[in-house]
């Protein structure tokens, strides 16, 4: 990919122009123009009448283009060597910057940035944003408060808690589930944790969302560079983290676990919403599944969340898997007035009562900006639940690491182990290894 030159380099008047990218310098207009290059058809429609409303507002022209399905990269490529190329325009995490770093505008002092809920989302290399997320998902342990109430409530009960705000550690859940289990009659449940989905397209929950969990440490605590090639290979030494947590699941469960190969996420959360469990692993879209199970008896005002704990040190500060493959970049080879006029959009676009309102209801985003207020955001039980645990001061997310998962053969692979672990005829050490060898083949399989 070759980069465009800059024919203004080293002219004082660009150092001056460059000096005004991200603040205010005066209240003339200008005829800077916004083009971005949307990644999403099925809400084309919404971004052109989001156009229209700005400029009305503002003034100022945004020109909305809309790649075809999967063909967003090839798109990009051929509108970057063009006069019209996007002043706005999306990567989908470290290795899309890795492509894309030549275009790619310092976002650090944007107002969108500073106002990003949780900045360890933003995708950053030398200490600098490069890509600042627009929406967000997030998954992590589903509870229902009703039974945990009722189980802090019993007189039989073995542990010291009184609530969930008290349980921050794998060590505290683990003795917390446990003596729930023992105590299930006295719940009403049939086990803790809904069974675990393990049947064959089923099993995503574990061998992509909880397989995050110790790829995001091992990257993490080992100052990996996630655009990097160093990416391609792994040591799996979280990987006994995810055995705590995967055990505490399939050993505290609605069902043995050597008939998990049967079970599907539809089983699973049907067990949820009929009260047969009191957890489940899943993510925010998860609600209607819930709330749409015929004799569904959990009331929204009980759907809370739990981060993933695993016994990683420090996780007491650990929240939610909260992530995208959606980042907003601002093409630095664009001229330093459509720059600014481009920050200044997707700004509006998430502070202004007319741009959230867009952002909430016409496109159905989970924003992760403190510019919301509670009101202005989705009203399902776990999207408000992941807006919680965003702004919840010393908390830190977990990053969507799954995104340099090597490959969907590496996944299911994963998860036919998980599976034979589960049923008792694989041992924990040959997974762990089996993950290992199939993450350096796979990633070299894919270069």
């Amino acid at each position: 990919m070759k980069k465009l030159k800059n024919s203004l380099k080293g002219v004082a008047v660009a150092v001056v122009a460059a000096a005004c990218l991200f603040a205010s310098c005066g209240s003339k207009k200008t005829s800077a123009t916004v083009r971005y290059l949307n990644f999403k058809p099925e809400v084309a429609e919404v971004y052109q009448e989001l156009a229209a409303a700005y400029e009305k507002e503002t003034g100022v022209k945004v020109i909305v283009e809309t790649a075809a399905n999967n063909s967003y990269e090839s798109t990009l490529m051929s509108k970057m060597a063009t006069k019209e190329a996007p002043t706005l325009f999306q990567i989908n995490g470290p290795r899309g910057y890795a492509r894309w770093a030549d275009y790619c505008a310092d976002l650090s002092d944007t107002d969108l940035y500073k106002h990003l809920s949780d900045k360890s989302l933003a995708v950053t290399a030398n200490g600098k944003a490069y890509g600042v997320p627009y929406v967000v998902e997030g998954y992590g342990i589903i509870y229902n408060k009703a039974l945990t109430d009722k189980y802090f409530a019993l007189s039989s009960k073995a542990t010291p808690y009184t609530s969930m705000d008290e349980i921050n550690s794998f060590d505290k859940l683990k003795a917390l589930v446990e003596d729930m289990q023992k105590n299930k009659s006295a719940l009403g449940i049939d086990g803790v944790f809904a069974s675990t989905s393990l049947k064959a397209g089923e099993d995503w929950r574990w061998q992509t969302h909880l397989a995050n969990l110790p790829v995001y440490y091992e990257f993490k605590n080992g100052n990996v560079d996630l655009a990097s090639d160093a990416t391609k290979k792994i040591s799996f030494n979280y990987g006994n983290n995810f055995k705590n947590i995967f055990d505490l699941y399939i050993n505290n469960s609605t069902v043995d676990r050597k008939t998990l190969g049967t079970k599907t996420v539809v089983d699973s959360m049907s067990e949820f919403a009929l009260e047969k469990c009191v957890m489940v692993q899943n993510g925010n879209w998860a609600w209607g599944q819930i709330d749409g199970v015929s004799g569904n008896k959990v009331k929204a005002e009980n759907v809370k969340y739990l981060p993933i704990y695993t016994g990683v040190a420090g996780e007491e500060a650990q929240g939610l898997c909260i992530g995208t493959e959606n980042f907003y970049c601002i093409n630095s080879q664009a001229s330093a007035a459509d720059q600014k006029a481009t920050a200044d959009f997707i700004y509006w676009l998430y502070s202004s009562a007319t741009g959230k309102d867009y952002v909430t209801n016409k496109l159905g985003f989970i924003a992760p900006f403190d510019t919301f207020a509670d009101s202005e955001r989705p009203t399902d039980p776990l999207a408000k639940e992941i807006a919680v645990w965003m702004s919840k001061p010393g908390i830190t997310s977990v990053a969507w690491n799954f995104t340099l998962f090597p490959s969907q053969k590496f996944k299911d692979d994963f998860g036919a182990s998980l599976l034979k672990y589960a049923q008792g005829t694989k041992e924990w050490s040959a997974v762990a290894s089996d993950v290992v060898s199939s993450w350096e083949k796979e990633s070299s399989a894919s270069e």
